[in-house]
């Protein structure tokens, strides 16, 4: 039932592969959020005022029929008209939809034609060449010798899209390569104004599979790097933030190779460090909002942002076997959890884990704790139930 008040109260339409964290978050921000996504986790429906749950295929995206569909129907039922549609993760491989989202609703975040600009190899990285920005070898052909070489998905997002590059690769035009540099994985979040722009550094980690040996794992707030490292890959970011012109909730992905920040690639929308560097208000959300309204979110955020100390999450993956998600008793650290009776494929999210701590290390410590119990506590509770495959 809506709160006496709800009328009175703001709302916003989300869109995101998984919605919870920006549903929290704008809740958290005084907003009432009308989310589609694809789970339809308990903690998502928690936050949100109303919720669709669609599904969609990570190489794909969304339909556009269905979703635009799904977001007028929230738009219709709400106490109050939204106030315009924040996007999330699911996007990026597909600019023409965000396109189509934008004649239908107000959109809060990054145009179709800057995301198109941010995710095309030829003029993403052709602009970095010229600006001067380090980044690896990039080419839409594949290399004669693929030995060091990745190929990866164009918009394509949390790992599961980087491969090897296979010795015979069929033509695909949704395809590029780019030469593999092992490092340290250095994160960016910036909420970028043309007023100004706040930034905070993460690291992030792998969950390596066989076949799948680039899938995001996690990523720690709190992180100690060198001061120089740091000053260049702020500036990098900077500088890539004003050349596309960047706004609101962006991240940059970058690689330390033997001391060097090579950049590769911009998310151009709120991602997963969410979770590590938003806090108790809200803040990283309203910030959003207020970046894309061209007002300055460093002012906004000096005075009231205050994320943990050290935070790290981190994703758990079904990778014991395929499950139907028993009734349990959740841990409070643990979010996107899933409704009892939802079936989980082998190697897909299953849950996240969030943990903080004084220091950067002693969180991922903390949060790769976590990981484990919370796989013990599903996957025996999955086996008493006799609905776990292994």
């Amino acid at each position: 039932m809506p709160s006496p008040d709800a009328a009175s109260t703001p709302s916003v339409l989300i869109a995101a592969f998984s919605g919870r964290a920006l549903a929290q978050s704008a809740r958290r921000a005084g907003y009432l959020p009308l989310v589609v996504d694809c789970f339809g986790d308990s903690d998502t429906r928690a936050a949100a005022h109303d919720l669709v749950c669609l599904p969609a295929r990570v190489q794909i995206g969304f339909i556009k029929r269905p979703l635009i569909a799904a977001l007028e129907r929230l738009a219709a039922n709400a106490p109050s008209p939204p106030i315009g549609l924040v996007l999330g993760g699911g996007f990026e491989c597909n600019p023409k939809l965000v396109a189509a989202l934008a004649d239908c609703f107000p959109l809060i975040g990054n145009s179709a034609e800057t995301i198109r600009r941010v995710k095309d190899p030829t003029e993403f990285f052709g602009t970095l060449a010229r600006l001067g920005i380090r980044h690896p070898e990039t080419r839409l052909t594949p290399p004669d010798t693929p030995a060091g070489w990745l190929m990866k998905r164009i918009g394509g997002s949390g790992g599961l899209h980087i491969h090897p590059c296979p010795a015979t690769v069929e033509p695909d035009p949704r395809r590029y390569f780019q030469r593999e540099h092992p490092g340290d994985a250095i994160s960016v979040l910036a909420i970028a104004s043309p007023r100004g722009t706040a930034v905070a550094l993460s690291r992030q980690w792998a969950s390596r599979r066989k076949r799948r040996p680039y899938r995001y794992g996690g990523a720690v707030s709190g992180v100690q790097i060198d001061d120089d490292l740091e000053a260049r890959v702020i500036d990098t970011s900077l500088m890539v933030l004003s050349k596309f012109d960047l706004k609101g909730l962006v991240s940059f992905d970058f690689v330390v190779h033997h001391g060097e920040p090579l950049l590769l690639e911009v998310n151009p929308r709120p991602g997963a460090t969410l979770d590590i560097f938003d806090d108790a208000t809200g803040s990283l959300f309203t910030a959003h909002m207020a970046a894309c309204a061209n007002e300055n979110p460093a002012h906004l955020l000096k005075d009231r942002w205050q994320p943990p100390r050290a935070a790290a999450a981190a994703y758990l993956y079904a990778d014991q076997g395929t499950l139907l998600v028993p009734a349990l008793d959740w841990p409070e650290w643990a979010a996107d959890r899933p409704q009892p009776g939802t079936q989980i494929a082998r190697g897909q999210p299953l849950a996240t884990v969030i943990a903080t701590a004084l220091t950067a290390e002693d969180a991922e410590n903390l949060c790769r704790e976590r990981l484990s119990a919370l796989a013990e506590l599903v996957y025996e509770s999955s086996k008493s139930e006799g609905t776990v495959r292994i």
